[in-house]
C-alpha cells in the first residue's frame, strides 16, 4: 500500500511534538499525514486523549495507518482496541511506548488510566513497535512483552534513547524507511 492510499494519523505524546520532531517532520512532508490535536498536550487524560483519535479515525475516507510516539502511542492502541471502525485502521507503527511504571516518567503528569485501560490482547491490526535499548521510559524487555502483547513485530532501534529530538530524531530517515516497509507489507 503506498501513502496515497492511506489517512496516517500522527499521534504525539506527553507535550506533543515540536518542530524539530520526527512526527512534525513527517506530518508535512508526507501528503496524506495529519496530526491528532489534543486539548491538553501537558496534562494528558487517556479517555480524552483516545476519545480525539476516534473521532479522526471516523473522519477518515482510507484506511487509516496510526503513528504514535511515546504515551501517544498507548493511547493508539487503546483507539485500536476500542474502535467500533477497527476495519478502517489498516496498520499501527508505536515508537518508545513508555512503560506507565518507569520511575522516568515525571510522576502526577500522566493519568493512570494510561495504565489501568491500557489493551491487554493482539490489537488485530499489522504494525510494529520501534523500540530503543537505553529509552528512560521503557527499557526494552517492557517493549518486547509489549509487542508480544499486542500481536505486533518488535523492530530494535539500538541504544536510540527515546527516539526523539532530544535524542537526535530529528528527519529520522531509518523510522521513515520502517514505515515504508511496513506499508509495503499491507494488502491494498
Amino acid at each position: 500500500m503506498r501513502v496515497s492510499d492511506l489517512d496516517i494519523l500522527i499521534i504525539p505524546g506527553l507535550g506533543g511534538s515540536g518542530p524539530n520532531h520526527w512526527q512534525s517532520r513527517w506530518a508535512q512532508k508526507l501528503s496524506t499525514a495529519r496530526v491528532v490535536e489534543q486539548e491538553d498536550w501537558l496534562r494528558p487524560g487517556r479517555d480524552a486523549w483516545v476519545a480525539a483519535i476516534l473521532r479522526e479515525i471516523d473522519a477518515c475516507a482510507r484506511p487509516v495507518a496510526l503513528v504514535g510516539h511515546s504515551l501517544g502511542s498507548i493511547a493508539a492502541a487503546s483507539a485500536i482496541a476500542e474502535s467500533p471502525a477497527r476495519e478502517k485502521i489498516a496498520a499501527a507503527f508505536l515508537v518508545a511506548p513508555p512503560d506507565p511504571d518507569s520511575k522516568g516518567l515525571p510522576q502526577g503528569l500522566i493519568d493512570p488510566a494510561f495504565k489501568e485501560k491500557a489493551p491487554q490482547a493482539v490489537l488485530g491490526a499489522p504494525g510494529v513497535i520501534v523500540a530503543s535499548r537505553n529509552d528512560a521510559y521503557a527499557d526494552y524487555g517492557f517493549s518486547r512483552n509489549l509487542a508480544r502483547l499486542w500481536g505486533l513485530d518488535l523492530a530494535d532501534a539500538g541504544e536510540s534513547g527515546h527516539i526523539n529530538a532530544e535524542s537526535g530524531h530529528g528527519p529520522w530517515p531509518e523510522g521513515l524507511m520502517r514505515l515504508a516497509g511496513l506499508f509495503s507489507r499491507l494488502s491494498p
